[in-house]
């Protein structure tokens, strides 16, 4: 009896752009108090909770059902990187835990930025898009690790501008693969890793 075989092919949507928009939008609002434009408010929280937070685990979970690695380790993680920021900003004020002290969110905060280099080595076979997302990324955590340890505002400040440039170009790359792919051609170009032969 031959046996037979069922080819099943996979036609969900990429999640990655909404990952994406959810990472970029709340890192540049995060940045924009950072840079001293604003007191750090429950619009700041809400989106970390909401967008940075929950909507990246979700977007991490629909990656994992993709096959996607990477996908799932970065937006995963990211999302509840937002998510222990809120709980961390949050807890003292509800009397369940002291605040940290900055030590405590320099070795935090470090700690993001030395998972973050190592995701960033995993964008070499991507595109120079998301380099740059996770370039800059890994700057900002080690900036914001560096402003909190010193006590340097001027450190925080350059942090908040390094930021913002990644948040923006997290938005750029996630509306890139939404435009390309409605278009069916390059209408924001992200740069492809050109394989050598």
């Amino acid at each position: 009896m031959q046996e037979k075989y069922t080819t099943i092919f996979d036609t969900s949507a990429n999640p990655a752009p909404l990952g994406l928009m959810g990472f970029g939008m709340t890192t540049v609002l995060l940045n924009l108090h950072n840079i001293g434009l604003f007191e750090l408010s429950s619009m700041i929280l809400a989106m970390g909770i909401c967008y940075g937070g929950l909507a990246q685990v979700i977007v991490g979970i629909m990656e994992w059902k993709k096959g996607n690695t990477f996908g799932t380790l970065a937006f995963t993680s990211y999302g509840l990187f937002w998510l222990s920021l809120v709980v961390i900003l949050t807890l003292p004020k509800l009397g369940l835990g002291n605040a940290p002290s900055p030590l405590e969110m320099a070795f935090y905060l470090g700690l993001w930025g030395l998972f973050t280099l190592g995701m960033f080595f995993g964008t070499f076979k991507t595109n120079r898009a998301l380099q740059f997302v996770f370039g800059t990324l890994t700057i900002l955590f080690l900036l914001l690790a560096t402003g909190d340890i010193t006590g340097n505002l001027t450190v925080t400040r350059v942090a908040g501008l390094v930021g913002i440039i990644c948040g923006s170009s997290a938005i750029y790359t996630g509306f890139a693969e939404v435009l390309n792919e409605t278009y069916q051609k390059t209408v924001l170009p992200i740069f492809p890793v050109t394989k050598k032969p």
